[in-house]
């Protein structure tokens, strides 16, 4: 796994974060040191995955990069399914192409290149996941690509989110941030890197609070919704057609 030291030298000037190239080298990394309780989280989805999916059906990554989720899934799901593995980068899904090797054979998969902004075709799915995806979404497209979700999700079938949060009051979106920025200095990062990745994301990452994903589920379709993870300012939310 390469070192993310994509922000360890001052920039004079900071383009906006991207999922090309170097990125894609040492994001695995990046996902480590920089999401808390990542891998819990993963065994979580791959829990939820395994008690939803329904055989005969496909299960989506949306936002799927590099694959670990996609590796997740394929090892928590027993079932006769099919998986797909949506990202816009091309970079990523070299890597996870990589990862997905040690499957070949075994577990049917198709990854797409495709901009989540203009939507996305779901068939016959029994679990869609977007982990720490629709944040990236232009928020004018989420609706639309929630609705595509909703549609293309059998009846009991799950949507899986986990996404970066804001605190419903100023106060504790202080303090969250405050705590999440100690998580990372712990990992290694200096002020300087969490400075410019901060400035960085700033037109690129639009996170919502935890009660407006959940009120985008339940617009869009899905009757029963549920927070399943919460730590500081990042969030997992269950929603069931």
């Amino acid at each position: 796994m390469k070192k993310d030291k994509l922000y360890v030298r001052q920039k004079k000037t900071l383009a906006d974060f991207n999922f090309g190239e170097k990125t894609a080298q040492v994001f695995d990394d990046m996902l480590d040191r920089s999401i808390p309780l990542y891998r819990e989280l993963q065994r979580m989805i791959g829990e939820m995955a395994s008690e939803f999916v329904a055989p005969n059906t496909s299960i989506y990554d949306l936002g799927c990069s590099t694959g670990i989720t996609l590796s997740t899934l394929m090892q928590a799901v027993s079932q006769d399914v099919k998986f797909v593995g949506v990202d816009s980068s091309e970079a990523m899904l070299d890597q996870c192409r990589g990862k997905m090797k040690k499957f070949e054979n075994k577990r049917p998969l198709k990854l797409i290149c495709a901009d989540l902004n203009k939507g996305c075709a779901i068939q016959n799915a029994s679990v869609v996941v977007l982990n720490l995806t629709l944040q990236f979404i232009r928020p004018l497209c989420r609706d639309k690509l929630i609705q595509s979700i909703y549609q293309g999700l059998r009846e009991k079938g799950c949507l899986i989110v986990v996404e970066k949060v804001l605190g419903n009051d100023s106060l504790f979106n202080r303090m969250f941030i405050k705590f999440y920025y100690d998580f990372k200095k712990k990992n290694g990062y200096t002020d300087m890197e969490i400075a410019q990745k901060r400035e960085a994301l700033e037109n690129v990452l639009i996170p919502y609070r935890v009660d407006e994903n959940a009120a985008l589920l339940r617009k869009n379709g899905f009757s029963q919704v549920d927070v399943f993870f919460k730590w500081y300012n990042f969030c997992g939310i269950l929603g069931v057609k």
